[in-house]
């Protein structure tokens, strides 16, 4: 059944930028868009399991540090080679200062 679990406090990630959150064995990274949303996918790269949190975003995209892949954040969908294999996103929000993600 999934859960809303405290991933960071709003204030932890700039306008279009990343923070690395872990929880439950898995590795995810959470995103806030220049326009304030909040949004979170699988925190590894689906090409080299590279850590996303190091990366580059840019408007509603995350650059791989590793190999320059890109990934559309709001739907996890490759936007650049290497990558080919979207990530899994999960349903993120802001209440209270607080950032929550939805996890199964």
């Amino acid at each position: 059944m999934p859960q809303w679990v405290d991933a960071c406090a709003t204030d932890d990630v700039e306008p279009e930028d990343v923070i690395r959150f872990d929880h439950g064995g898995q590795t995810y990274a959470v995103y806030r868009s220049p326009d304030d949303y909040w949004f979170c996918t699988d925190g590894l790269c689906s090409h080299e399991q590279v850590h996303l949190a190091d990366g580059l975003v840019m408007g509603d995209v995350i650059e791989c540090p590793k190999h320059n892949g890109r990934f559309d954040y709001r739907t996890g969908a490759p936007k650049r080679a290497p990558v080919c294999v979207a990530l899994r996103t999960y349903p993120a929000r802001a209440e209270a200062g607080r950032v929550l993600v939805e996890l199964p």
